[in-house]
């Protein structure tokens, strides 16, 4: 039962709101402190594509000093302060001006400001380094991306910086009293009480008003019982409704108090608490006599079911305890990767040296197989071993990372990535040319028990993985590593009354080994540089011209430029290569498979020990 006055004034409130969602966006800047006393040639303007010089000549980039949420100096409106610094060093001289541009993630609103200025100390008269920093109008659980840089830029790659921050709600403390949160109900408590009488299906309701709302619709829900009644303040603190919607044999309900501040309109935070009716004494003693009954029933059932149980014995016990399961069977796994990092190719070199000494694995790996890769291409050697997995129980292991990613989207129509590792390799990048060959049966497989997808999460993380691999498993390596293993082997670890566990390969044990303790090694190398250079990705890419300069350096190495040329073809094209093609390619190219497997001497198939010792020597 809802009352005409309230549909009056939803009707009301409703056009109000829609006439107020048509201003602009509050974002803006509210305050600067970027004029100071030691700068030449100050001045501001808006935001202008500026013309970039040679590295050489460029300006350094700038170091952030703090980014702050907090409440504007006169209590209006929350606020991101931002705060950065120039660099001490010889390329001062070289800075006309600073630009810092704020967007607003949500509405896609964005703010940017040019400070032009020149400067030939390094330190202000504060004997201080230079510091500018400026206020920001922001909206509360909104998110902003901010950019700032020195001009002028360098053409190639830039010394920007660059953060994210997100306004937390009003109810946070830094921003809660500000003149915007208050509009939108963040300090209102308002302290509900209610009262049910058994007499008169009544419900009396007493709460405290806000300041900012004038209006609050009360409602009463339980089951199918809803009534509401809109009440206003009227220059009163303490409000009382009476709703004479409540039916007598319900106890409980929910009572909710929804206001209307001028800020969030009809879409602010209700104010909801649960009320129970009082009972009767007659209901009570009846309600205690029924429970001492149940209780009294129930203690029986329980020692008679104690006399009947059987002991439980030591060998019942032990069942419950992990079993050590021993490895009978070799088997053989297809690691596909993306040379990211010469540190992460030696991750993947020390995880394929364990898989191959500690767990007795024969690992097949594109660097351990060059001489026969180089003679059948990446896609024949790719599409032979795929062929040998599929008939047999062994599995294909996806390791993913940030090249991974990139490299996957850019066969999706991204931008085209090129890694100094693959220009390096003698091989070239094998990456893509898998992806392009496992993708489509990885798709349409009824069953990923051929697949494996994990990654290093101390070096690399979820986001790292293609959305086409992330409809199944995921692991972490090396926290989840036994599972893999288990995989690898075609076996379950858990049976029903039975866990079985792999000595020597949990977290942390695997490194006890020396070809474990050299993959931990590996790892931690890799997470240390990371940590030091927050933009190692983006200092692996090359642009295309450093691409060509890199292959000129390279004389006599014809085959490492056309498998570059391969990866540029496949950059330019993300079209699957179809099975008929990979079946012509295959016939093709038998005879010189023959006589590389001929003089293969340690291939992937049968990598021993001394293949082991040598990747552990890396």
């Amino acid at each position: 039962m809802i009352s005409l006055p309230f549909l009056i004034f939803s009707v009301m409130a409703a056009l109000k709101a829609s006439s107020s969602s048509t201003s602009s966006s509050s974002l803006r800047i509210l305050t600067k402190d970027c004029n100071q006393m030691g700068l030449d040639n100050y001045r501001e303007s808006n935001c202008s594509d500026m013309e970039k010089v040679p590295r050489v000549k460029a300006s350094v980039g700038p170091e952030w000093d703090s980014v702050q949420v907090q409440t504007s100096k006169d209590g209006s409106v929350p606020v991101v302060n931002v705060s950065w610094k120039l660099q001490s060093d010889a390329g001062l001289r070289a800075i006309n001006g600073s630009e810092i541009n704020i967007r607003d993630e949500t509405t896609n609103q964005s703010v940017c400001e040019q400070i032009h200025f020149s400067v030939y100390d390094m330190e202000n008269s504060k004997q201080e380094r230079w510091t500018f920093s400026l206020a920001v109008v922001v909206e509360p659980e909104h998110t902003y991306n901010i950019t700032v840089f020195h001009f002028p830029e360098p053409d190639f790659r830039d010394y920007r910086i660059k953060t994210q921050t997100t306004v937390p709600g009003c109810k946070d403390p830094r921003i809660k009293n500000s003149q915007l949160c208050q509009e939108n109900g963040s300090l209102w408590n308002p302290r509900i009480a209610a009262a049910l009488s058994d007499k008169k299906d009544l419900i009396n309701v007493e709460f405290d008003s806000a300041e900012h709302s004038e209006s609050y619709l009360v409602s009463i829900q339980s089951g199918s019982v809803n009534c509401s009644k809109l009440v206003n303040k009227e220059n009163r603190t303490r409000l009382n409704v009476t709703l004479g919607c409540v039916s007598f044999h319900l106890s409980q309900y929910e009572v909710t108090i929804q206001p209307y501040f001028i800020g969030c309109k009809n879409n602010c935070e209700s104010a909801k608490k649960n009320i129970t009716r009082r009972q009767s004494s007659r209901s009570i003693k009846i309600c205690l006599g029924m429970m001492l009954i149940f209780v009294g029933v129930l203690v029986y059932l329980l020692q008679k079911a104690s006399h009947k149980a059987p002991p439980v014995t030591p060998a019942s016990a032990d069942k419950q305890q992990p079993d050590v399961f021993h490895v009978q069977e070799r088997k053989r796994v297809l690691v596909i990767y993306s040379l990211d990092h010469r540190l992460y190719k030696n991750i993947v070199l020390k995880f394929s040296a364990f898989l191959a000494a500690k767990c007795g694995t024969d690992v097949v790996l594109d660097l351990l197989d060059s001489t026969r890769l180089g003679v059948l291409g990446s896609i024949q050697w790719l599409e032979w071993h795929k062929e040998q997995i599929e008939r047999s129980s062994d599995k294909i292991l996806i390791l993913c990372s940030r090249g991974v990613q990139a490299k996957w989207r850019a066969m999706c129509g991204g931008k085209q990535v090129f890694l100094r590792e693959d220009a390096l390799s003698p091989i070239g990048d094998t990456l893509t040319p898998s992806l392009t060959l496992l993708a489509p049966y990885f798709i349409r497989s009824a069953s990923f028990e051929k697949y494996i997808v994990a990654y290093f999460d101390d070096v690399c993380s979820e986001e790292d993985i293609p959305s086409p691999f992330k409809i199944t498993v995921r692991y972490k390596l090396m926290k989840q590593f036994e599972e893999v293993f288990f995989r690898i082997l075609n076996t379950e670890k858990h049976e029903p009354g039975r866990v079985k566990q792999i000595s020597g390969l949990s977290e942390d044990k695997y490194h006890e080994c020396p070809s474990g303790g050299a993959l931990r090694d590996a790892i931690e190398a890799f997470r240390k540089y990371q940590l030091e250079h927050p933009y190692w990705f983006q200092e692996e890419l090359l642009e295309r011209s450093e691409l060509e300069d890199l292959e000129a350096t390279e004389e006599g190495d014809e085959e490492k430029i056309g498998i570059t040329d391969h990866l540029a073809c496949v950059f330019n094209s993300v079209q699957l290569i179809s099975d008929m093609e990979i079946q012509k390619r295959l016939t093709i190219n038998e005879t010189k498979f023959r006589l590389a497997e001929k003089h293969q001497t340690c291939s992937t198939l049968e990598f021993n020990s001394y293949t082991v010792q040598g990747i552990q020597l890396l």
